[in-house]
């Protein structure tokens, strides 16, 4: 049965994660996204303390930590910059096709290189015209004699233009839709690989998004994640399993309005009290704090799940879509408390409301999410 509490270890691995975004990622978060600098040193720090790739397996080099151990560390780190969380949590993403459905030798291979060497992995799906529409992807593979060549562009790609290795999906044949789609990886040195352009975001500038484009790569079988379209499965298990991590990454950012927003009432004052003290405030203080319990709570309840091998997709659809809808709208009041220094970069929230929005973007939106979550209902009649 769920059980909310938690051991000695994972509230030790929360400690560390929090000292960490205390110490090294508050203090330059303003300053990174203000550069729009990728702050590779930062990661690298991330990594040797072992807050990245933390649930690789213990047989590849990996710390072999539960999904829900993950999921407490990235809401500490999102609570000091939802970026930096977003591409440390991102190797976790980029290595779940191999871990879902990889051979031994991928495994051995590619895994062990993430764990043992500082690295980034990219998760390459979606494409120019093909976002929410996964099936619609037009990234080719055609069979060329004992392999394969792989030609096509995706786009979003998170830490693409510092990863050394890409997994991602493309489809045998567009016809098929969902049918004709597979899985690769492949690394970034591979002839024929290149990086796009950098885009220029409105919130979570630290993190690095590119295009990553394909042209006439060539593939052995041994690149070929599961068989030949299969993919769409692997693809939507990986989602399963990745989007309890995006609901951590909201609760992080809630709790952060939450505390901002304390403070400042607090401390601000109007009609000669606190704002604290307007009843107007209060609410939305008090509802910044009732969507994190149930955030928490959700995130907390669908990582189990994944853990646990329990294949509920509506809780991990939930769990992001709520957490998502419920961080813009906390991103919101916390601006609003603060009024008009909220809308200036003198303060965090500012900076904060531009991140949360992404996140009802990333990883399936949250109309898609509404969608998945009222297919499951309907079905199960």
């Amino acid at each position: 049965m769920f059980n909310p509490s938690l051991t000695e270890e994972q509230q030790a691995l929360i400690e560390t994660a929090r000292k960490f975004t205390r110490d090294s990622i508050i203090p330059v978060a303003g300053e990174l996204d203000e550069e729009e600098k990728f702050p590779v040193d930062l990661f690298r720090q991330a990594w040797e303390l072992g807050l990245m790739n933390v649930e690789l397996p213990e047989a590849y080099g990996g710390l072999d930590l539960s999904t829900l151990d993950g999921c407490l560390m990235a809401e500490e780190l999102a609570y000091g910059c939802a970026a930096i969380a977003t591409s440390i949590m991102c190797n976790h993403l980029g290595a779940l096709p191999l871990m879902v459905a990889g051979t031994e030798a991928q495994k051995q291979k590619y895994l062990t290189k993430v764990a043992e060497e500082f690295c980034f992995i990219s998760y390459c799906c979606s494409e120019p015209d093909a976002g929410s529409d996964v099936a619609g992807m037009k990234t080719k593979l055609v069979k060329d004699g004992d392999g394969w060549v792989l030609n096509g562009q995706k786009r979003w790609i998170t830490n693409g233009g510092y990863a050394e290795l890409y997994t991602g999906f493309a489809t045998v044949d567009p016809k098929l839709r969902h049918k004709g789609i597979t899985g690769f990886v492949i690394e970034r040195d591979a002839k024929g690989v290149s990086v796009g352009k950098k885009e220029k975001k409105l919130g979570q500038r630290a993190s690095n998004t590119v295009d990553v484009i394909f042209e006439d790569v060539r593939l052995t079988n041994d690149n070929l994640i599961g068989e030949p379209g299969r993919g769409f499965g692997i693809a939507m298990e990986v989602f399963d399993k990745s989007r309890p991590m995006i609901a951590a990454q909201c609760a992080g950012i809630i709790r952060r309005c939450l505390d901002e927003s304390v403070a400042y009432a607090k401390e601000r004052k109007t009609f000669g009290v606190p704002i604290a003290k307007h009843q107007a405030i209060q609410f939305m203080i008090a509802e910044m704090a009732m969507a994190y319990e149930a955030i928490k709570l959700l995130y907390c309840k669908a990582s189990w799940e994944v853990d646990q091998g329990i294949r509920r997709t509506n809780t991990s659809s939930i769990a992001k879509c709520l957490g998502a809808d419920y961080a813009v709208k906390c991103a919101t009041d916390a601006v609003q408390i603060f009024g008009g220094y909220g809308y200036t970069r003198e303060y965090p929230v500012e900076k904060i409301y531009r991140d949360a929005k992404l996140m009802q973007i990333y990883e399936g939106t949250s109309q898609v999410q509404r969608m998945v979550i009222a297919k499951n209902i309907l079905q199960r009649g």
